[in-house]
């Protein structure tokens, strides 16, 4: 293939990064006063996920204070369905490798998998709870709300999704996918909800909501019984902040896809497809023609869901793979497609060889291409010179440089993006 002409392009997305996220951690959990409803010495559960959130160990640590320092016992434990493998270990390591650990946080973390039956919601769907979060006096989800992967709604994923499927563990999760094969995800995860809150386990939640660049832009700390409405106005929020590629491509190559990145490994979203490859399914964002994805992110612990949305892949990313985990969340999430394995070939330079001529263009120089580190991090990006009389017209986009597929010896591509930094310290 001749290597195309490349524009290394930067969104520029408003800047809405909390300067100081300790200090509005704490004000907002003053502000809704949930140790004031609690005795002295309770044991507080706080729920933590398997998501790549910006500044996560930095936000939970000073949810951890407050607790302490309102004289409370705070624990930790992973609220998580299948990530990890689904198991107690597992859960405990993902965490970890976010900066979640005992040492760092300073107080115990309780990973096991046993759940608590909380009864049926009125439309029969059995409800349940992680058993050491239910023998603590009080329970508070930590989540970012933001858009889900496979449906619009007004709840989609957040606190009421942390407190279905991630506080249901393992169990929760199978019995709430085979719910909503029926019912609808939304359905399912606003229900069992409602049931976890009506338990009267729930003190409040910390909403993280973040920014077009990944940065921490709102927390919110929300009462038990004011956490539908007000999840739903963040999220109306969020989505209004939300990034996109900013153009249609005939071929978007990706850096790497993960668990950690996306539920479905890529945010469907972004890339405009769902978890069983259906093209181009959601309305206003960019219409892409093939997907090749590069490598599968080393901190997904081998989750290779989403594979299925990809047109093409590398050897590497398929030897990547830990199958027994994949299976695990694709039949739990009764996401079958979601395991497909597309065509893969040893090279980049192969797969993009093969890719090309498949999207329907004679003159292989009009293909566009998009290139991105992964769905998460989206304020730079390249695209094909061919593209820049529209990039031009877009007020929101500069040309920073240019530049040309470049490729190593081994015919791989040497990546113009550098992972998004996290914050060093945690308080």
């Amino acid at each position: 293939m001749q290597s195309p002409r490349l524009l290394l392009i930067r969104q520029n997305f408003p800047d809405r990064a909390i300067r100081d996220i300790a200090a509005e951690v704490r004000k907002q959990l003053s502000a809704a006063g949930f140790a004031s409803r609690l005795k002295p010495n309770a044991r507080v559960a706080i729920g933590v996920g398997s998501r790549g959130i910006n500044n996560l160990a930095q936000v939970v640590w000073n949810v951890v204070q407050y607790w302490k320092d309102a004289g409370m016992q705070p624990f930790i434990f992973p609220a998580m369905g299948s990530h990890g493998g689904a198991t107690a270990p597992g859960q405990a390591s993902v965490l970890a490798h976010y900066g979640v650990t005992e040492a760092a946080m300073g107080c115990p973390i309780v990973s096991q998998l046993d759940v608590v039956s909380l009864g049926r919601t009125a439309e029969g769907i059995e409800v349940f709870m992680d058993k050491a979060a239910y023998e603590a006096d009080a329970v508070m989800p930590v989540n970012r709300v933001k858009w889900h992967t496979d449906f619009d709604g007004g709840i989609e994923s957040g606190l009421f999704k942390m407190m279905a499927i991630g506080f249901g563990k393992l169990a929760g999760a199978k019995n709430y996918h085979t719910h909503a094969f029926n019912m609808g995800l939304e359905a399912v995860v606003t229900s069992a909800g409602r049931q976890v809150l009506r338990s009267g386990k729930v003190v409040g939640g910390l909403a993280i909501l973040e920014d077009a660049c990944h940065n921490t832009g709102k927390l919110d700390a929300i009462p038990a019984e004011d956490m539908e409405r007000r999840e739903r106005e963040d999220l109306a929020l969020v989505k209004s902040w939300m990034a996109r590629i900013p153009v249609d491509v005939d071929i978007l190559v990706v850096d790497e896809m993960g668990k950690d990145i996306s539920g479905t490994g890529m945010d469907t979203k972004v890339v405009n497809r769902t978890v069983i490859g259906a093209y181009n399914p959601w309305p206003n964002t960019a219409g892409i023609r093939r997907i090749f994805v590069r490598d599968l992110s080393p901190t997904s612990y081998g989750n290779g869901l989403g594979i299925g949305m990809t047109d093409m892949t590398t050897d590497r990313l398929v030897n990547a793979v830990d199958w027994a985990a994949t299976a695990v969340n694709v039949l739990t999430s009764n996401s079958l497609g979601g395991a497909h394995v597309p065509l893969h070939y040893p090279t980049d330079r192969e797969c993009l060889e093969r890719l090309t001529p498949t999207v329907g263009k004679f003159d292989l120089a009009e293909v566009t291409y998009g290139w991105i580190r992964n769905t998460l991090e989206l304020s730079r990006l390249a695209l094909s010179e061919n593209l820049r009389e529209e990039i031009e017209r877009n007020p929101s986009l500069t040309i920073e440089s240019e530049l040309e597929f470049a490729f190593d010896r081994g015919g791989n591509l040497l990546s113009p993006f550098q992972p998004v930094e996290e914050t060093a310290g945690v308080r």
